[in-house]
């Protein structure tokens, strides 16, 4: 459980992006650690398109399988910006659970809990999910930009733990970076991407250095393997409810 009070002094307020703006000489893996909680939401609103709205989609898409009685869990929840859109939507006695391998990002979105009047219950939990999470009565699981992050070898895990924790008729909506079908695209929607980073102002080296500081760590399937894992994990149906080039958002229900 998240102790809110513990290290706040530490935490950077939230800010510009300029984890990588400075030259560095070898740069290393991406880490979700105080630098980062600090500017995430600059860093997202710039580096993930049309984010505002995943975000109001996400938020409709939770308001219509919510259900009285159960929970709804933002796994990989980093600052809150997923629950604070979801509580405008949700009724306010259905309970909202957080999951977060950082501790310093569930400082900071507890902060902006409080700061928004968060007035239904809520619960900030630090785990690793490639060792073990709970879920428990769900009606809702939300991984936004999450899954990604996850081993290759320790995905189908985690979904099956998803499955086996969401009520009958619960939904998991999935928001993931994805590779294309063909690899002439994937190069196209790799270029355009990075156009949409220059248009949000990094420069070539602040894109550079996290692409590298990325490419052990963020490993993206294609939309089609997805879909396969999360039929497989045990979801009857799955609809891409969003796509832009190589991103992709897809909503799978558990009968």
């Amino acid at each position: 459980m998240l102790g809110t009070e513990q290290g706040k002094s530490n935490l950077l307020e939230a800010s510009k992006d300029e984890v990588f703006k400075e030259t560095v000489t070898k740069v290393s893996d991406f880490k979700f650690g105080a630098k980062v909680a600090g500017v995430f939401d600059d860093m997202v609103s710039r580096s993930v398109p049309f984010y505002g709205e995943m975000q109001r989609m996400i938020s409709e898409l939770a308001a219509d399988h919510a259900q009285m009685g159960t929970n709804v869990y933002d796994l990989g929840c980093s600052t809150g910006t997923t629950m604070i859109g979801m509580n405008t939507t949700i009724p306010h006695d259905i309970k909202f659970i957080g999951i977060d391998e950082a501790e310093q990002m569930l400082i900071k979105c507890d902060e902006k809990l409080k700061e928004a009047g968060f007035t239904r219950p809520y619960e900030l939990v630090t785990a690793n999910m490639h060792e073990g999470f709970k879920i428990e009565n769900a009606s809702v699981v939300v991984l936004c930009l999450t899954l990604q992050f996850i081993r290759p070898i320790a995905r189908e895990k985690v979904l099956k733990t998803i499955v086996d924790g969401l009520a009958p008729g619960g939904v998991l909506i999935l928001i993931e970076k994805i590779l294309a079908e063909e690899s002439l695209f994937n190069r196209n929607f790799i270029k355009y991407y990075y156009d949409l980073k220059r248009r949000n102002h990094y420069s070539e080296m602040e894109i550079s250095q996290k692409r590298e500081a990325l490419e052990n760590v963020l490993i993206p399937y294609k939309l089609s393997e997805n879909i396969l894992m999360l039929r497989e994990a045990g979801f009857s149906h799955c609809e891409v409810f969003f796509k832009w080039y190589n991103f992709s958002g897809v909503i799978a229900i558990k009968n």
